[in-house]
């Protein structure tokens, strides 16, 4: 028997990036010594949203969740002694993706690399946005023609790089089924094929539709999500060559990076999440045929807060141990013929197909955007539903919570806590920058940019000019908001009550017996101040409250607290709940409770949920916060119940 030779393992990245572009260029470096083969940067939320350090709704979001690039200065530092001609580097970015794209190349330049072989992707899908992640800026239309944009200067210029990353990573995360993170991911890799079309000679289509990549989730579920990632190579072989002709089968192969599911970690008992983020990484590289190219894993304490070096360490050796140890890759494809994965990749493909033909007849996925947005927000309202009542069992949460104390959480708390000075000084370099600048250079590069976004023009080669004069991010950003306008994605909440009642009788009772007693319905306002999009729990619990019976006001995501305040005051809000994911709880509670005292509303209670450590949470009591909950509250109908309790002008006292 003649040995197989061995495969290459997939590209090995950690998503990475926190405080100052300095700190993550140690990160970085430390991790490709220690073996990881990619780089995969996340930006904070001002960077991803267009805005500059220092803008108001950047207050408290710097550095959080990632690293704040504001010029071509912080991306220069980004990349110190990292030779981007011999990188492959992933940038988790799309409204702002032109730019960063732009900074990167400039930078590369700077180098002395020949752009023409950068390798690397942008994430650069906003049809996401829209529906999960909600870092979005402009409307769909202008939105999709920077796409667009981008691929076409890619396929001329950085013909190695990928435009886009289709991700359907966050509709996972937002509660999408299986067969809907099929459907809604292809339909807008097809949106965006169809913009593009018409714009390259039609010999060179099908190079360019072999360029679109592709970003999924995996999660718990391994075996589902194994067949998930064989329907999704099948169903994309069959649009490549039936809708567009493509005959090459090497320009119809599903190319994909992973980031295994967050959505499943558990701040209870966080240790069990190493075991979760494996089994998910075995969804994407058992079967051959469908095995990631790029795969990054979250850390253990994700669920918790930012992970420390040592814990992205842990998972890049989970990576290595699997690609290195074992015997996976010396294996053609190992479920070939398999009945039960063959019938279970036909349904998955069966139940994406029929999805595909109701967007196709809504006119395609910018025109379903409300449609795509409801049917997630259904779709995790089932899943949580299903966890409450016990039918989906999920260890240390619902079932076996008792256990032994974390060894892992002791000395600093398990995470790692990004200093508060880093903004200021981030701020300050920020001045520096702009003082020491050509302003002459960067009003020209402002003014081409908006006419070349004004005139419909390629907005890549004025946007690589503007971060060569030294344009900031807020800057470009400004442009595009200016000649498009900005947008407000549908929050898939619907006003009406839904049939899903059961086990809500004793709340319903509840609710209506307070709204008696205050003489009119018991208003809820839910609030999400500023840059986090990460908007489905504030979803959540506004459906809850509204199948509860509450009145709700819930106007989605990006909010300053003057604006929650404004609301409270002209909703007259019996109940505020704030909802903050990034990080920034504490300078965005602060500020809105000393706002709510100065409008004379410091006796409505306000309740806060987030990623929120103990210390903090006292924080926020010694504010003057109600109630602070984290995830390990999953059982909503006691957040409800509280809410109940807060409003009742008349807290009857216990017989």
């Amino acid at each position: 028997m003649t040995e197989q030779k061995k495969d290459r393992p997939w590209l090995i990245r950690t998503y990475a990036g926190h405080s100052t572009a300095e700190a993550s260029n140690a990160l970085y470096r430390s991790n490709l010594a220690k073996g990881q083969t990619g780089l995969s940067v996340a930006f904070d939320l001002p960077t991803q949203t267009g805005y500059d350090s220092d803008h108001i709704l950047s207050r408290g979001e710097v550095g959080k969740v990632g690293v704040p690039v504001s010029h071509l200065g912080d991306m220069r530092m980004l990349f110190r002694d990292i030779p981007l001609d011999q990188m492959n580097t992933s940038m988790t970015i799309n409204a702002t993706a032109p730019w960063l794209l732009s900074l990167y190349i400039a930078v590369a330049e700077e180098q002395g690399a020949d752009i023409s072989k950068l390798q690397g992707t942008v994430q650069n899908d906003l049809i996401k946005e829209y529906l999960s992640r909600g870092t979005y800026i402009c409307p769909p239309a202008p939105s999709l023609k920077m796409i667009a944009d981008v691929a076409e200067y890619c396929y001329t210029n950085v013909p190695k790089w990928n435009p886009m990353n289709v991700c359907s990573y966050h509709l996972q995360e937002a509660g999408a089924t299986p067969e809907q993170e099929l459907a809604f991911a292809l339909a807008t890799a097809t949106a965006v094929l169809d913009q593009l079309r018409p714009r390259v000679d039609e010999k060179d289509f099908p190079a360019l539709v072999g360029r679109i990549s592709f970003f999924v989730n995996a999660g718990i579920r391994f075996v589902t999500e194994m067949c998930k990632m064989r329907a999704f190579v099948d169903l994309w072989d069959e649009i490549c060559e039936k809708r567009y002709g493509v005959t090459d089968p090497k320009y119809r192969r599903f190319r994909y990076g992973v980031q295994v599911n967050s959505l499943g970690l558990t701040e209870q008992q966080p240790e069990n999440n190493v075991y979760r983020i494996l089994i998910e990484m075995l969804a994407v590289t058992l079967s051959k045929k469908a095995r990631a190219r790029a795969v990054q894993l979250p850390a253990w304490n994700e669920a918790l807060g930012l992970p420390r070096p040592w814990d992205q360490q842990w998972s890049m050796r989970m990576q290595q141990i699997l690609a290195y140890e074992t015997d996976l890759l010396e294996f053609d494809d190992l479920f070939d013929g398999n009945p039960a994965v063959d019938a279970k990749v036909e349904e998955l493909k069966e139940g994406a197909r029929a999805e595909l033909a109701l967007l196709d007849g809504m006119g395609g996925a910018i025109d379903a955007i409300d449609y795509m947005k409801g049917r997630l927000v259904e779709s995790n309202s089932d899943r949580l539903g299903r966890i409450e009542a016990g039918e989906t069992v999920v260890v240390g949460v619902n079932k076996w919570q008792q256990g032994e104390p974390s060894p892992l959480m002791t000395g600093d708390g398990g995470i790692m806590v990004v200093d508060p000075a880093v903004e200021a000084e981030q701020i300050d370099r920020l001045n520096a920058w702009r003082a020491e600048r050509d302003e002459a250079a960067v009003k020209a590069a402002l003014a081409d940019l908006r006419a070349a976004a004004a005139e419909g023009r390629n907005v890549m080669p004025a946007s690589v000019a503007a971060a060569k004069a030294g344009v900031t991010t807020g800057e470009w950003a400004a442009q595009m908001r200016a000649v498009h306008g900005e947008y407000r994605g549908p929050t898939g909440v619907a006003k009406g009550q839904s049939n899903k009642t059961e086990g809500l009788d004793d709340l319903r009772n509840a609710v209506d017996a307070v709204s008696d007693r205050l003489g009119r319905r018991l208003k809820f306002l839910v609030g999400k101040p500023g840059l986090d999009g990460h908007s489905n729990g504030a979803e959540q619990i506004a459906v809850r409250a509204r199948d509860c019976g509450m009145d709700i006001a819930y106007e989605g995501i990006r909010l300053t607290p003057s604006e929650i305040v404004s609301a409270a005051q002209a909703d007259e809000a019996h109940v505020v709940g704030l909802s903050i994911l990034s990080g920034s709880h504490i300078p965005l509670v602060e500020d809105l409770m000393k706002q709510m005292r100065e409008a004379s509303l410091g006796h409505i209670p306000v309740i806060v949920g987030g990623i929120i450590p103990d210390d903090d949470a006292a924080r926020l009591t010694a504010m003057g916060v109600a109630r602070v909950y984290t995830p390990k509250d999953f059982e909503l109908n006691m957040i409800m119940q509280d809410i109940v309790t807060l409003a009742d002008p008349e807290p009857v006292a216990a017989e």
